[in-house]
């Protein structure tokens, strides 16, 4: 089993409860990923992602902002 160092990069909650935790994932090898851990309850769903997928999902996010209006 690979090692690997974890780094918190932020933690909050969503509005339904749900608890969202972003972790920068260094493994062996120079591999980096994003983790994201969300918690509903006892149940967690995490995704291990890479940057070209990270910038991907922050582009479409933040677009949807943008298209919302309700940040200003």
């Amino acid at each position: 089993m690979s090692e690997e160092t974890v780094v918190q990069a932020d933690k909050f909650l969503a509005p339904f409860g749900q608890e969202i935790e972003l972790q920068d994932v260094s493994l062996e090898g120079d591999v980096r990923l994003m983790r994201i851990r969300i918690r509903e309850g006892s149940r967690f769903t995490v995704f291990d992602i890479d940057p070209v997928t990270a910038q991907r999902w922050s582009q479409a996010m933040a677009a949807w902002v943008t298209e919302t209006g309700t940040l200003g």
